[in-house]
């Protein structure tokens, strides 16, 4: 922690790993297609901290990032990309744009994390993105998505994670069954100091498995694999994920979904 509260630097304390999800990504193209992957485009890109990792695996990696909010994108530009090569930065992309009508390069993989699709609250929208990540790929490309539910996020609830230097809270403030629409805020309480509500706040649709999986193949996906994790000792999450046929009844639980053209 430093004086200043730094929101963006919270946010990825919290809930993102950069270097734990290109390694990731790269594993499950491999499994996929039994080649390397070259090229990722990071739809909802935010900071492009995964962009960034993905540039620094190698000289053969090369990265692209859309978002359509200029905050987290001039937070990344001096924040994350400040701390590339000239080498890694001339194979970063990053562009302001909307990911339903961004066109760029094809890429290998493209991938919308951290739940940022779930913005998206009608079946129509949700497939015309699909529809256009799939024009982005390259023939063995792969699209993947990450996931979460369980009955706990059908009704309001507060969970709380201590971290270093502070303890972050995830509130689902409502929601509406017949909708599934929610609303989540995201609050920080660093040590020392005043708490920080609602950072950052989502109005999302809980979209299913089932639904998203129906929306790829109607978005013209030939297939797509679902990938859970598994459960530790202590009864959470094991934060390694296995491709499954059938998942578990648990309160909550995460998952990604690999869409193959």
């Amino acid at each position: 922690m430093t004086r200043k509260f730094d929101k963006f630097a919270v946010y990825m304390q919290a809930v993102q790993s950069p270097s734990h999800d290109v390694k990731f990504l790269r594993s499950v193209y491999r499994r996929q297609r039994g080649t390397e992957p070259a090229v990722l485009r990071e739809d909802f890109c935010g900071t492009h901290a995964l962009a960034c990792a993905w540039v620094r695996l190698g000289p053969g990696k090369h990265a692209m990032g859309v978002d359509i909010d200029p905050e987290p994108l001039r937070y990344g530009q001096d924040n994350h990309q400040s701390a590339l090569t000239n080498e890694q930065r001339d194979r970063l992309t990053i562009v302001r744009g909307d990911v339903l009508t961004t066109r760029l390069s094809k890429a290998d993989m493209v991938c919308a994390f951290n739940f940022s699709y779930f913005c998206f609250h009608s079946r129509e929208v949700l497939r015309d993105y699909f529809k256009g990540a799939r024009r982005a790929l390259r023939p063995q490309g792969i699209f993947v998505l990450d996931i979460f539910g369980g009955p706990q996020h059908g009704e309001p609830c507060i969970d709380m994670k201590r971290l270093a230097g502070l303890r972050y809270f995830f509130e689902q403030e409502f929601f509406d069954p017949i909708s599934n629409r929610t609303r989540f805020h995201l609050h920080f309480h660093p040590q020392g100091g005043r708490i920080k509500k609602r950072v950052f706040s989502y109005d999302w649709r809980m979209w299913s498995i089932p639904e998203v999986r129906d929306a790829l193949a109607e978005a013209g996906f030939k297939s797509s694999v679902v990938y859970w994790e598994g459960t530790a000792r202590n009864g959470r999450g094991s934060g390694k994920y296995h491709k499954r046929e059938k998942g578990e009844a648990c309160k909550v639980w995460t998952a990604y979904i690999v869409g193959l053209p």
